[in-house]
């Protein structure tokens, strides 16, 4: 742990939406910086140590996702000593709006971006989407994007029908269109399972010779969730801090996955529609070896009587 200040230990937890605004105002005043940017969005500031990490954040999602209503930076905080930059969203916006281009405008024009050594951006979703967009204010810098959007304009994107409230929504002026913006980076990392079909046809208009695209199969359609609950979320993120991140690493990290129960409910209900019986015992039989699965266990047992009928044949379990 590292001497941050106490301000940012105070859990915000069960406050009203409005109680909630009110202390995360105070708390970044008193910590470094407190800007509201238009009707909808706001910008904290906590200057700690040389590594910037940016992060991009529903207020939603922060109430929801951080066990003290915290926004997911702080914790970098604290445990690392990083400073903080986060600009909030009341709802999902995708940070389109004239008031952050003229901040982030800003930002580059005192060189803010210049005082510190590693600049990391990172997002998730909508908010992913503008980690990628918004990291052009800050050549060299690292990229993390978890299920990022490349635009919603529809004469690129007409194919995915999720947010056709946004169609009307310029992504054509400034900071537009994601993929592009990530030219100046130093890497980016597109996080993605490519059996969400919509959200593997983002990740594929951020092919760049500096983007990495890491696969996460069979996780599903809330891939922040699942990364926070795994606990590899801040290990990712500290990684590409220090530079360390890439596909070897990650994948030592994502071999969570094999404790994670919903993942595994997901390959269990993957062989169920593909009609393997075999490989599904298998897969009950070894996560009813490990943990206590009532729902794997009753699979298996409907697996074995079929197997006892002769429908198909179980391999032995390995002693």
């Amino acid at each position: 742990m590292h001497d941050v200040p106490n301000s940012i230990e105070q859990s915000l937890a069960g406050l009203s939406k409005a109680e909630w605004k009110s202390e995360i105002a105070r708390i970044a005043e008193e910590a470094g910086m407190f800007q509201p940017l238009g009707k909808r969005h706001c910008a904290t500031f906590i200057d700690e140590q040389s590594t910037l990490i940016v992060t991009f954040e529903s207020m939603e999602g922060i109430r929801t996702l951080s066990p003290t209503a915290h926004p997911l930076g702080w914790d970098m905080v604290k445990a690392l000593g990083w400073s903080h930059l986060c600009i909030m969203s009341d709802g999902d916006t995708w940070f389109r709006d004239p008031t952050i281009y003229a901040f982030f405008d800003q930002l580059i024009d005192d060189g803010f971006f210049e005082d510190f050594e590693r600049v990391i951006f990172y997002g998730a979703g909508p908010c992913g989407y503008a980690a990628a967009a918004y990291s052009v204010a800050s050549p060299g810098a690292t990229v993390v994007a978890i299920q990022p959007q490349a635009t919603l304009d529809p004469r690129v994107t007409e194919w995915d029908d999720r947010f056709v409230e946004m169609r009307r929504t310029s992504f054509t002026d400034r900071y537009g269109y994601a993929p592009d913006m990530l030219d100046a980076a130093d890497h980016a990392f597109v996080l993605y399972d490519p059996s969400e079909q919509l959200d593997a046809m983002h990740s594929a208009l951020f092919y760049r010779k500096n983007v990495t695209r890491l696969r996460m199969n069979n996780m599903g359609g809330a891939l922040q969730t699942a990364l926070i609950e795994m606990k590899i979320l801040y290990r990712l993120l500290a990684t590409a801090g220090l530079g360390h991140l890439d596909t070897d690493s990650f994948a030592r990290m994502y071999r969570a996955r094999r404790d994670y129960v919903p993942y595994l409910r997901n390959i269990m209900n993957r062989l169920d529609r593909e009609e393997r019986p075999v490989l599904n015992a298998v897969l009950c039989r070894a996560v009813t070896e490990m943990r206590s699965a009532p729902k794997f266990r009753r699979k298996l047992d409907l697996l074995e009587a079929r197997a006892a009928e002769g429908e198909f044949t179980i391999p032995a379990p390995r002693r």
